[in-house]
């Protein structure tokens, strides 16, 4: 099998696009910071995407992590005073990973998230993005936002109920526990758990089901269960995102910045 690295040069280093066979690659690669996800590496998501949509040789894509101990570990929180601070700056961050994760979850072709080590916050969002998520047994997973004291988009919480049900989805969500791969699979987070040695066959095994398949059928029925899955009419859009700003504008969110920064517990007062 060949292996050509498409878009070298045209986006950041932290996001590689490998062309396998007939299946697309994009890992998340910035194994020193576990593969946080940076704006630079939001901006090519969407780029790398319609890349791998546009060639007809593919006909399913994975994402992974560089490094072998993290999928995404969350956003790089480096960022955050600059990018994620300030009405302008928070509205634009969001815009930019909105673009991506809507890119990811109405793609044509089917997707699979191949997740080793931390799968944290936005990289977990990122998963359940994606159409299908197998896991080796050593991975983790949580939803740290209260943690920090910032917003949660909308459709990154339709993502997570649309996965586990409402039910499982505030547990997650207001307790920000870490759940293991064993656990993440009773929650419905991933399809499958196996030791990470035997990951690799599981994944093959998946691909190759789907490359039997016919793709306009599959495309098809995947564009017909994400309808199923749209926000309702009446849910008011707006009135949530003025929820997620008011998070951004928060004392709690500058605290929870700056007890991470500090590695101690942050003190959070509601306002």
């Amino acid at each position: 099998m060949t292996i050509q690295r498409i878009l070298q040069g045209d986006i950041t280093d932290n996001i590689v696009a490998e062309k396998r066979g007939a299946i697309g690659w994009l890992t998340f690669n910035d194994p020193q910071r576990h593969n946080a996800v940076s704006f630079a590496m939001w901006e090519a998501v969407p780029v790398v995407l319609e890349a791998f949509r546009r060639d007809p040789e593919i006909r399913a894509v994975v994402l992974q992590g560089a490094g072998g101990k993290a999928f995404v570990s969350g956003a790089n929180i480096s960022q955050f005073d600059t990018l994620r601070s300030g009405e302008d700056a928070v509205v634009e961050y969001e815009r930019v990973a909105e673009t991506a994760q809507l890119a990811l979850y109405d793609y044509d072709k089917p997707t699979i998230a191949y997740i080793q080590g931390y799968c944290i916050g936005g990289g977990l969002n990122i998963a359940l993005c994606c159409d299908i998520r197998i896991a080796s047994d050593n991975s983790t997973f949580a939803i740290p936002a209260g943690k920090l004291g910032l917003g949660y988009r909308l459709t990154a919480i339709r993502n997570l109920v649309t996965a586990v049900g409402p039910a499982n989805a505030l547990e997650i969500f207001l307790t920000a526990a870490r759940y293991d791969a064993n656990q993440a699979k009773e929650l419905g987070l991933i399809r499958r758990a196996a030791p990470a040695d035997e990951l690799p066959q599981v994944l093959e095994t998946m691909l190759s089901q789907i490359q039997a398949n016919a793709p306009l059928t599959l495309r098809a029925g995947k564009k017909m269960i994400r309808q199923l899955q749209q926000l309702g009419p009446e849910v008011d859009v707006e009135a949530m995102r003025r929820l997620v700003l008011q998070c951004f504008e928060s004392n709690d969110y500058r605290e929870g910045r700056k007890a991470f920064a500090e590695k101690r517990a942050p003190v959070f007062t509601g306002t």
